[in-house]
C-alpha cells in the first residue's frame, strides 16, 4: 500500500494531478474528513454524455485521492441535480411538448413528466441519470437541490448570504450590464401564486428576520422568509452558496463555466468557506462541430453508445485527454473499443508506476480484468460485413477457428463485442457500404494476391505472416504508397475505405473464405 502511494505522488495521469493539489488544500484547510467531491447536472434536458463524463472524471480523482492517501482519508461523491430551476424553454426533443407551454419558469420538479412515467420532470431525468450511473456501479450519493432547500439543508447558508448581500452585490453586479444591474437580486422567490421562479428586483429585506419583499405577479407586495425551499439563488451565487453548504473540498466543469469559477469562488468566501480545487475541462461537440446540448438532444445518448459498445470504451473516451474538445458521435464508437482492448492487454505486462497512467486503472477503479479480447472491435466489423453475419453464433463459427480455446464463457468481453459488431454494422456500416470496380492495376494485384493465398498450406497461417505477404504483393505490383493498395482491398471487397489489418482479416475469416470474397468481388 505505502508503494502504491509513493508511485501516485509521482503520477503525471491527469488524475493524479488533481489529487495532489486536493490533498495540498485539505492540509492546508485542515479539513476533516469525509472530503466531498460534487458534480452538477441540469436535468432540463434528457442525459447525455457530456453530462455523464463529470461523473466519470470526477470518480477517477476521487480513486487517484484515495491510492494516493492509501484510504486513510474518508472521500463522498455528491451528484447534485439542479431541479429547482425554473424551466426557461420547452425541451424540442419530449413527447407532449405543447403541454409543457404552460409551465414555463416553474421549477422543473414542479413541471410534469412528459413521459409519464414519474411525478415531475426533473424527476424522470434524474432517474434516467442515477439508472445510468447504478448500471457502472458509481459509488455516489444523489441529491435533488429542490429537496435541499425545501427540507431546509441551506438556510443556515441562505441566512448568511441575505446578512452578506452587499457583498455578493458587489461581487456581481460588476459582471452585468446597465440595465441588468437595475434589476438583479441573487434571492429568486418563488411565487406564492403562480409557483413560478420569478427574476424580480427585491424591494426590501431584513437580515435580522431572514426575510426579502418583493412585487409578485398579480402585483402585490410579499414579504418572505429565504429558507423552507420558498427562494432559490441565482445560478452563479448558487454555485459558490452550496460549496459553502455542502462542504464541497473538490468540483470539475465545462468550459462555460470557466470565466465564472473566479466568481463562485468570491461568493464561497464571503460565506465563509473555502472554495474547492476547480478543474476545468473542454466541451464535447457533435459531428458539426457544435456544442451539445441536451435541450436539443444532439450528439449520442447515454443509451445510444451502451448499443454498440461496452461501458469501458465510453469510460476511456472521457479519460483521453479532457481539456482537449472533442467530437461525440457515432464514428468515435469503434476507435474507442479498440483503444480500450490495446490498454487492458498492455496493462499486466507494465511495471506498477506505468500502470498508474496506464488509462484502465483509473476505469477500473485501480483493479483491471486481466482478460481482454484476442479480436479487435474493427476486425469484427469487418467480419460481419464478409460473412453477411446476423447472429453472434455465425461469428463465433469463425472466431473459433481463429482461436480455438476461446468460449463465449471464457472470453465475456470478445463475446460482448460480437453483438456490438452485429448492431454497429446493421446501423452506421452497411447503410453507407459501397463497392467499386478495382483499376487495371489493382484488378492484377488482387489477382496476384489470390494466387498467392492459393498456395497457402496451410488455412490457419498467422496474421502477421499474411499481412506480410499483402504488403509485398502490393510492392511487387507497383504500389509506391501501399496506403492505396490497402484502401483499394477494403473498397474493392468490403465496400468500405478503412479497416484494421488486411492480414488479421484474413485470418480471422479463413483463407478459402477470403478467396471466395475475391471471386465474387471480382466476378470470376
Amino acid at each position: 500500500m505505502q508503494d502504491r502511494a509513493l508511485l501516485a505522488g509521482d503520477a503525471k495521469a491527469w488524475p493524479f494531478e488533481q489529487a495532489r493539489l486536493l490533498l495540498d488544500r485539505v492540509k492546508k484547510t485542515g479539513r476533516q474528513s469525509p472530503i466531498i467531491f460534487e458534480t452538477g447536472y441540469g436535468p432540463s434536458g434528457l442525459p447525455h454524455l457530456g453530462t455523464f463524463g463529470e461523473v466519470v472524471r470526477t470518480t477517477m480523482v476521487r480513486q487517484a485521492f484515495i491510492a494516493l492517501t492509501n484510504g486513510t482519508i474518508e472521500t463522498k461523491l455528491i451528484c447534485v441535480s439542479d431541479d429547482m430551476d425554473g424551466m426557461r424553454k420547452v425541451p424540442d426533443n419530449v413527447p407532449n411538448s405543447e403541454a409543457l407551454a404552460l409551465y414555463l419558469q416553474m421549477p422543473l420538479t414542479d413541471v410534469p413528466d412528459p413521459f409519464g412515467t414519474h411525478e415531475g420532470f426533473a424527476q424522470h431525468n434524474n432517474a434516467r441519470l442515477r439508472g445510468f450511473l447504478d448500471s457502472f456501479g458509481f459509488d455516489y450519493e444523489f441529491k435533488s437541490a429542490t429537496q435541499l432547500y425545501r427540507s431546509g439543508a441551506f438556510d443556515a447558508t441562505l441566512l448568511r448570504a441575505l446578512e452578506h448581500y452587499d457583498a455578493i452585490m458587489g461581487v456581481m453586479l460588476p459582471t452585468l450590464g446597465e440595465e441588468r444591474r437595475n434589476t438583479y437580486s441573487p434571492f429568486l422567490p418563488i411565487s406564492p401564486t403562480s409557483g413560478r421562479v420569478l427574476y424580480v428586483p427585491l424591494k426590501a429585506k431584513d437580515p435580522k428576520a431572514g426575510t426579502i419583499t418583493f412585487r409578485d405577479e398579480d402585483g402585490t407586495d410579499v414579504t418572505m422568509s429565504v429558507t423552507g425551499g420558498k427562494v432559490k439563488m441565482q445560478w452563479k451565487p448558487d454555485f459558490g452558496m452550496r460549496w459553502a453548504a455542502l462542504g464541497v473540498d473538490f468540483e470539475m466543469y465545462g468550459k462555460d463555466h470557466q470565466t465564472n469559477g473566479p466568481i463562485y469562488s468570491k461568493i464561497c468566501r464571503i460565506l465563509g468557506a473555502e472554495p474547492p480545487v476547480q478543474y476545468c475541462y473542454e466541451l464535447f461537440l457533435d459531428q458539426n462541430g457544435e456544442k451539445i446540448s441536451k435541450s436539443k438532444g444532439n450528439g449520442i445518448s447515454v443509451e445510444q453508445w451502451l448499443s454498440y459498445a461496452p461501458p469501458e470504451s465510453l469510460s476511456l473516451y472521457n479519460y483521453q485527454k479532457p481539456r482537449v474538445a472533442k467530437k461525440l458521435y457515432f464514428d468515435v464508437i469503434p476507435r474507442a473499443v479498440d483503444e480500450y482492448i490495446q490498454f487492458l492487454d498492455a496493462f499486466w505486462r507494465e511495471e506498477p508506476a506505468k500502470q498508474l497512467e496506464n488509462p484502465v486503472w483509473h476505469i477500473h477503479n485501480g483493479n483491471p480484468p486481466r482478460h481482454s479480447s484476442p479480436i479487435s472491435f474493427g476486425l469484427l466489423l469487418n467480419l460481419v460485413s464478409a460473412a453477411n453475419a446476423s447472429t453472434t453464433e455465425v461469428l463465433w463459427g469463425f472466431i473459433k477457428r481463429y482461436a480455438p480455446q476461446a468460449t463465449p464463457e471464457t472470453q465475456p468481453l470478445l463475446n460482448q463485442l460480437a453483438g456490438f459488431a452485429i448492431a454497429y454494422y446493421r446501423d452506421f456500416i452497411e447503410p453507407t457500404k459501397k463497392f467499386r470496380a478495382p483499376s487495371d492495376q489493382e484488378r492484377a494485384a488482387i489477382l496476384d494476391l489470390l494466387g498467392q493465398l492459393d498456395a497457402l498450406s496451410c488455412d490457419q497461417m498467422d496474421g502477421d505472416s499474411i499481412q506480410t505477404m499483402v504488403f509485398e504483393v502490393g510492392k511487387s505490383n507497383g504500389f509506391e504508397n501501399l496506403r492505396d493498395w490497402f484502401k483499394a482491398l477494403y473498397e474493392v471487397l468490403l465496400g468500405q475505405e478503412q479497416g484494421p489489418r488486411f492480414g488479421g482479416f484474413v485470418a480471422l475469416f479463413g483463407v478459402k473464405e477470403t478467396m471466395a470474397l475475391i471471386r465474387e468481388r471480382l466476378a470470376l
